[in-house]
């Protein structure tokens, strides 16, 4: 691991503010990507997955390129665009990427996967109707410097009934910040289901994190 992801790493988990995230996250986006690889993160293959496994798309199509075909997916933290790129593999073609980094979405914008991008504050109310998506991902934004539980309640709100939310949890950021606790109030609520909630590891030599599948009711 070399030394300018070990400084960045470091930097966006320690972020104090919004505006310090914005600003690191713009400074790293044109080698987000290659660093990244030298860590073997998975999470993006395995969150367009999980939509597929939980919507129980699989049987419906032949053709592995078709799955997610026809799904209005937001890909909330999209960054530069893996998520976007495994969702399209998989057949998706409406995706909306929202992100707090224009330098980040000025790379996912390359990748020609997303039919819209835009600069957002996950921290806030998203600018969408209640059940305006079939799916949502959020893949490494919840973590340490990131966003705490708060959000998932919005995610939901997006949502359709029966659609899903899929999210990637560092495993000691779900317990230092409470995420048990929000899903269990959000189910006791009556607003979605707990579909899965399993540990991968899905970063090499950073410990596990849960993939958290939450189906809106």
């Amino acid at each position: 691991m070399s030394v300018s992801v070990t400084s960045y790493l470091d930097r966006v988990f320690n972020a104090q503010s919004t505006d310090e995230s914005r600003r690191l996250y713009d400074e790293w986006a044109t080698t987000y990507d290659s660093d990244m690889q030298k860590h073997d993160f998975t999470a993006p293959r395995l969150v367009a997955e999980g939509i597929s496994r939980a919507l129980k798309l699989n049987h419906l199509h032949r053709d592995p390129g078709e799955v997610l075909k026809g799904l209005r997916i937001a890909d909330a933290g999209c960054g530069t665009g893996t998520v976007g790129i495994e969702l399209a593999k998989m057949g998706a073609e409406d995706i909306v990427g929202l992100d707090i980094s224009e330098g980040m979405l000025e790379v996912a914008r390359k990748s020609g996967t997303y039919k819209d991008l835009r600069v957002a504050d996950l921290t806030k109310k998203l600018p969408y109707e209640d059940g305006e998506f079939d799916a949502l991902t959020c893949c490494g934004t919840f973590t340490h410097g990131h966003l705490g539980p708060e959000p998932l309640a919005e995610f939901v709100r997006v949502v359709k009934s029966g659609g899903v939310v899929v999210a990637t949890i560092l495993e000691s950021h779900w317990d230092e910040k409470g995420f048990q606790a929000e899903a269990d109030r959000l189910t006791k609520d009556g607003v979605c289901d707990i579909v899965e909630d399993k540990v991968h590891q899905y970063r090499k030599n950073a410990g596990g994190g849960r993939i958290l599948i939450l189906r809106s009711i």
